[in-house]
């Protein structure tokens, strides 16, 4: 009776610890990740990226990186794809990689995004 107690006891142990979720691999398997380098400098600009980007069809998360001036993406690639993305960025008034922001879009961008230019390309040195 205590070696059958015993076995179920590790199958029930074994099972639970089989289903557990570890942090470091993505919740759902089928979704694509996405960074695409901006020239957001800003708040302002990182809620108005996540805000309008989770509309995007297929995307699931939207995160804006500031200090490293990155938008990371998660999106089900059944449904979109990284040109799509970054494109959706461009008209919303940013520049996503090489592509840069939508003119009539950055012009509704906040004043100060405008000012800082958050959707121009960098300056380089």
């Amino acid at each position: 009776m205590k070696k059958l107690i015993l076995l179920s006891f590790l199958i029930a142990t074994t099972s639970l610890v089989a289903q557990e979720k570890h942090p470091e691999q993505p919740a759902d398997k089928k979704l694509a990740h996405l960074d695409i380098h901006t020239s957001t400098v800003c708040d302002m600009c990182e809620k108005t990226i996540e805000e309008n980007l989770i509309y995007e069809k297929g995307v699931k998360k939207v995160n804006v990186d500031l200090a490293k001036s990155e938008i990371h993406v998660e999106y089900d690639p059944k449904k979109n794809n990284p040109d799509a993305l970054r494109k959706a960025v461009s008209k919303l008034g940013y520049m996503a990689d090489e592509i840069p922001g939508d003119e009539a879009a950055f012009k509704k961008l906040p004043l100060c995004c405008q000012k800082e230019g958050c959707g121009k390309p960098a300056m380089k040195p």
